[in-house]
């Protein structure tokens, strides 16, 4: 079966780049937050790249060290816990020479 372009082709996502501003915010089932979190933790593991991606954008990200994790548990009233994964981007610059 061909794909139309309105029926998610790659070539029609938008691509996140930097000094645009994004945000998108999901509820998911347990199981599917876990994939992504499986997925996100092997790109982590393994490069030094990330890409996010739907039918609709896709985000590659360069990232650097050190990465910041943090785990945020409130346990007055109803119970939370809130993990945030902050990730510093890299740059591609080098730094001049000295003479």
């Amino acid at each position: 079966m061909t794909q139309s372009p309105s029926d998610g082709d790659e070539s029609e996502r938008t691509t996140i780049r930097a000094g645009r501003d994004f945000e998108q915010e999901y509820r998911l089932d347990a199981s599917e937050a876990g994939e992504f979190l499986i997925g996100l933790g092997e790109q982590l593991r393994d490069a030094d790249e990330l890409t996010i991606a739907t039918d609709e954008w896709e985000l590659p990200f360069s990232f650097g060290e050190p990465v910041e994790l943090e785990i945020d548990f409130e346990g007055v009233g109803e119970p939370e816990l809130e993990i945030e994964l902050e990730l510093p981007g890299r740059t591609d610059e080098t730094a001049p020479a000295v003479e």
